[in-house]
């Protein structure tokens, strides 16, 4: 696809959005058990809930704007990304400093998100899509709050269990 427009900006952005979630969807429940944490598997459990939400919603903003399909493509960004999780999988033993290495991960992938949420309210609210801003500022939100949740979960115990098994 061209990108020639705003318009189309918005689409190829949503899409690639679409598809990092669809691949996150796929992700999370490896993360989930790989965690020892019963507390980090659980948040990346409920986290994969709000992500089937996201992607549910990223239809309904499609649903909103009668002249817009997603386009058929593969978040390379996305990819990497759980690529590296399944590094930590690999590489590091089962206990505090993989699920500290888990939390380095998927917060990346928090951020990722948070932007790419970010740019899409940005370009929605320029656009006029208010509908579609306002369920793109609820991921978003969700998006800033698992962030947060993954940094009270590593400050309130797995950095510093991880620190003495060094």
């Amino acid at each position: 696809m061209q990108i020639k427009t705003i318009e189309d900006l918005f689409v190829h952005l949503l899409s690639d959005t679409y598809s990092a979630e669809k691949q996150l969807t796929r992700a999370l429940p490896k993360l989930a058990r790989a965690a020892e944490n019963p507390k980090l598997s659980e948040a990346f459990n409920s986290h994969l809930e709000e992500t089937r939400g996201h992607v549910e919603r990223i239809d309904q903003v499609v649903d909103s704007i009668p002249e817009f399909r997603l386009k058929r493509m593969k978040c390379v960004a996305m990819e990497g990304l759980i690529e590296e999780g399944q590094e930590t999988i690999d590489s590091v033993d089962k206990g505090a400093v993989r699920d500290a290495g888990l939390i380095a991960a998927a917060q990346k992938v928090e951020h990722y998100e948070i932007a790419a949420y970010g740019t899409l309210c940005t370009l929605a609210e320029m656009l006029g899509y208010s509908d579609a801003k306002k369920l793109l500022g609820q991921t978003l939100e969700e998006e800033k709050a698992t962030d947060n949740k993954l940094t009270r979960l590593a400050e309130a115990g797995i950095n510093q269990s991880a620190k003495q098994k060094s």
